[in-house]
């Protein structure tokens, strides 16, 4: 019932019991409103406004998605969601994935279904006891299109526990889901046409909210993610509120596919994942690695024009470092442990701890903060080998990772440098970038007043900036809350990036000091910060933004020469040696190919620029210029030519732009 009715029908001893037992929330624009013990979010809404409460499909708690019928503790902060909020469409592809396990239950009873929740571009299903394979899903997807348009009521049951488990008496998963929560004797489930499944919600009210939906495709996942459990079939879809609003997803689906970064490493020889070298553990070609070199160098120069210092860091350290840091107990589990003569050792994770060795190995003065470090550190983290995926989840991979120690005074000024350092990267590869502040986990180190302060520090660095953040509730590292920067690829994609990181806890872990103006010590503030997040996701991020076709400085390969006849072979090489007396490089075509060919192979390996000579040019002293473009320049001077490659180079444009110029 709503709280507006309620109140209504309250007598006056009612409403001063209410009044004695109310708490108070904190709406989005800051202000306070009290509703009685165990109000419900659908509650506050109708408080707020009656149409509002009509409107409520779901609701946000301290930053989490719930149902509407979830209770509101004081001090919550709390968001109404509507068919009109952006996280309605999670709630909607939450829906959508009940709608497939209800079609596939119909098709398929034999089915046992495990959990199925909304992703950032859809939803999945885990099953098992069913063959599936990607023949199966049209008529799956028919199904699912008969569901929609009955229209049929979402329905939120509650049960007791004890129901719960004989419902699913046969199905050990959802027991072993059951029996992990024990606390709360009822649970809730979803109906929908009579069938039911076990869910925490958030849902639509009926099934007819869902305009279109798809299925995408099939592949095996192990349960919990993790690859001693069982092996289940999972399904992915998604779904939209109009069925244009699919079309176009699926249209940049098929755009993303094109841009894969697997794919398009595999056309340019830019790294490997083979099987016989072990999962996760990335082999980078020569021309990959020619990219990565020149990312290397550009952090390399930020680095150092921001006052960095390189340090560098072993491989492996004793496992005492890792407890000492705190990474032993919170991150055991995705570390690579040795024994070494009977001493345990453990492959890094992060880079942090050495830094943090490297400033206690001498005495600092305050005059000498800040201390700022930086190291392209090579770490290993044991992902489960389901989850990897290329270049954006492996075992192995680089952060340009940078700390710094400063005092505590110094922390605003240090963390604009760091936003300055970011931002200067994103602008000059023509990104865009989403801001979030990542507040506590649930696993954290330090006590809760210096958490509060370092929270209350990065907020206020990005408010007095005006920056547009949202904030992720506990997505913190358990040392320290984080500013953490997305980066959005051509198609729209969000992916993790550069972050910062205020450290408290890591300082006073390493008893790390410096002498004050008072002569007395006190502890430094540690921040971390990456400007590319890592070299792998960073990599696979450039590939499929701009499709392989890098930009001049970055490109593996930047002119080639396309000698027109084997009499000209001798001038293209004496072209080709002044353009790399210039630091560029360059290749001669000399295959025995028509010109036709080789510029065709030329626009196949994304060449920024081809440059074409025959007798004429020979002659003249010119070349004729062909950019990725399909533009040709002629009759060109070579120095003119090397001079406005230097530009392009050196000023890191994005795009070729000399027959542009002309």
């Amino acid at each position: 019932m709503p709280l507006v009715r309620l109140r209504r029908d309250m007598s006056e001893t009612d409403a001063e019991a209410d009044e004695a037992a109310a708490v108070t929330v904190v709406l989005p624009d800051g202000s306070e409103l009290d509703v009685p013990a165990g109000a419900t979010v659908e509650d506050v809404a109708y408080e707020i406004g009656p149409g509002l409460g009509r409107d409520t499909v779901a609701g946000k708690i301290d930053g989490e998605l719930v149902e509407k019928h979830a209770a509101v503790h004081d001090g919550a902060q709390i968001e109404i969601v509507t068919d009109q909020s952006d996280e309605y469409l999670t709630v909607l592809r939450h829906s959508a994935a009940h709608v497939f396990a209800q079609a596939l239950q119909r098709l398929h009873p034999e089915a046992t279904l495990t959990i199925g929740p909304p992703t950032d571009e859809g939803f999945y299903y885990d099953v098992t006891d069913v063959d599936l394979d990607e023949n199966d899903l049209d008529a799956i997807e028919a199904e699912m299109d008969e569901i929609i348009a009955a229209d049929y009521d979402i329905e939120r049951e509650v049960r007791s526990r004890e129901d719960a488990m004989d419902i699913y008496a046969d199905n050990e998963y959802k027991r072993q889901i059951l029996g992990e929560e024990a606390d709360d004797e009822e649970v809730t489930f979803y109906v929908q046409d009579g069938w039911r499944d076990l869910c925490q919600g958030p849902h639509v009210e009926s099934t007819g909210e869902i305009g279109a939906a798809a299925l995408l495709e099939v592949s095996a996942a192990y349960w919990r993610g993790d690859e001693d459990n069982d092996t289940l079939t999972r399904v992915y879809g998604t779904a939209f509120a109009s069925q244009s609003a699919l079309e176009e997803h699926l249209e940049m689906r098929e755009q993303a596919k094109e841009r894969d970064h697997r794919k398009i490493g595999q056309e340019m020889n830019l790294f490997s994942i083979p099987t016989v070298t072990g999962p996760g553990l990335p082999l980078y070609h020569p021309p990959g690695k020619t990219v990565l070199r020149e990312l290397s160098n550009f952090a390399n120069e930020l680095n150092r024009e921001h006052g960095y210092e390189e340090v560098e860091t072993p491989h492996v350290f004793r496992t005492e470092l890792w407890k000492q840091s705190g990474h032993y107990e919170n991150y055991k589990d995705d570390m690579f442990l040795l024994d070494v003569n009977d001493e345990e050792y453990g492959l890094k994770p992060m880079n942090c701890p050495g830094h943090a060795t490297i400033f206690d190995q001498q005495s600092w003065s305050y005059r000498d903060l800040p201390q700022r470090y930086f190291e392209n550190g090579k770490v290993y983290r044991k992902e489960q080998r389901g989850e990897l995926s290329g270049l954006s989840r492996v075992w192995s991979f680089t952060i340009d990772d940078g700390h710094l120690f400063a005092r505590p005074d110094q922390i605003r000024q240090e963390i604009e440098s760091v936003i300055e350092m970011i931002f200067e990267v994103v602008e000059t590869l023509d990104l865009e970038v989403e801001v979030a502040l990542a507040t506590r986990p649930d696993k954290f180190v330090g006590g809760d007043e210096i958490w509060e302060s370092a929270e209350d520090q990065l907020r206020d660095v990005l408010e007095s900036g005006g920056y547009d953040y949202d904030v992720e509730p506990g997505d913190g590292a358990f040392y320290g809350p984080k500013i953490d920067f997305g980066f959005e690829d051509a198609l729209g994609r969000v992916w993790d990036g550069p972050t910062v990181q205020l450290d408290f806890n890591m300082p006073e872990r390493f008893d790390l000091t410096y002498t004050g103006e008072d002569n007395e010590e006190h502890q430094p503030v540690m921040i971390h910060r990456a400007l590319y997040g890592s070299y792998e996701r960073f990599f696979m991020v450039l590939i499929e933004h701009f499709d392989g076709d890098f930009p001049l400085w970055l490109a593996p390969e930047q002119v080639r020469i396309l000698p027109v006849s084997d009499g000209t072979l001798g001038y293209a090489h004496r072209v080709k040696n002044e353009l790399e007396d210039a630091g560029f490089r360059v290749e001669v075509e000399d295959r025995d190919w028509t010109v036709g060919r080789k510029i065709r192979a030329g626009h196949d390996d994304r060449l920024p620029y081809m440059v074409i000579v025959g007798d004429d040019e020979q002659e003249a002293g010119t070349v004729s210029v062909r950019d990725r473009f399909e533009n040709q320049r002629g009759d060109v001077d070579l120095d003119t030519f090397v001079d406005h490659l230097v530009d392009e180079r050196d000023g890191k444009r994005t795009e070729p732009d000399f027959v542009d110029a002309a």
